[in-house]
């Protein structure tokens, strides 16, 4: 199977109506009421929009759901990728021109990016969730990036399986999401923009939550959840997830969560 077709297949999966939108460059998987809130959906690195297919057609019961595919990443998205933070604040800023205060919804990277847009743009956003944030409140752990840098070094879907199955110690996940992901390495990519820990999150006015997996090996789960809590954030914690069992694996969790 391509990744294309995966990707398809995916996206059937969602069992919702979805519109596939071209916002300047930026592939958007759209489903939900037209004239409903807006939340917008940012995966991790290499995840792709895909993977919120548990997610967001029951958010989709009462909002608007965007599910963006960052441009450079696998996925759909056309746009020149972003080379610097302020390359990629931009290309976010376009693609929500034309949405009214959308709740912003992030995993991992994702996390990053929604955090870093909304403390430049405060009064643009109405709420933040953040799931299992990487380079918001923490770094990541030295064995961590020790077992994702031949993932860097040199991309395989075997590679990122055996790495998938390392950081999620054995929980049951979608076997045609893990698929989808391990072929998004054999896709052309760029590499992303490095994240910068914001360094002023006590400017931070916007209502946030941070969603914490208890069993991630990205970084430290309870370091995490005091810093969040510290910055203002509402902490809720997700027990038996993995940083990469999120989203897919939990959406009850993830769902109870953005309604705290």
């Amino acid at each position: 199977m391509s990744f294309q077709d995966a990707y398809d297949a995916m996206l059937e999966r969602w069992d919702v109506p979805v519109e596939q939108l071209d916002i300047r460059g930026t592939h958007v998987n759209a489903c939900g009421p037209v004239d409903a809130p807006p939340v917008v959906l940012l995966a991790g690195h290499g995840a792709t929009s895909p993977v919120w297919f548990a997610v967001a057609p029951r958010l989709a019961e009462g909002h608007r759901v965007y599910a963006v595919d960052l441009p450079g990443d696998a996925g759909r998205s056309t746009a020149t990728p972003p080379r610097s933070v302020d390359d990629l604040m931009t290309w976010l800023a376009a693609v929500l021109e034309d949405l009214e205060r959308p709740m912003l919804v992030g995993h991992s990277y994702g996390a990053w990016i929604a955090l870093t847009y909304t403390l430049q743009n405060p009064d643009r956003v109405s709420r933040l969730a953040l799931l299992d944030p990487t380079d918001c409140f923490t770094g990541l752990r030295l064995p961590y990036v020790a077992r994702a840098l031949p993932l860097l070094v040199k991309p395989s879907p075997a590679r990122y399986k055996s790495f998938l199955r390392w950081e999620t110690q054995g929980l049951p996940l979608d076997p045609m999401w893990v698929e989808l992901s391990a072929l998004a390495t054999l896709e052309p990519t760029t590499r992303p923009v490095r994240p910068r820990r914001p360094s002023n999150l006590q400017d931070l006015t916007t209502d946030l939550v941070v969603a914490v997996a208890g069993r991630s090996k990205t970084h430290d789960p309870g370091q995490l959840a005091q810093r969040a809590t510290t910055a203002g954030a509402t902490v809720v914690q997700i027990d038996d997830a993995t940083h990469h069992s999120l989203p897919a694996l939990h959406a009850d969790e993830v769902l109870k969560a953005l309604s705290a």
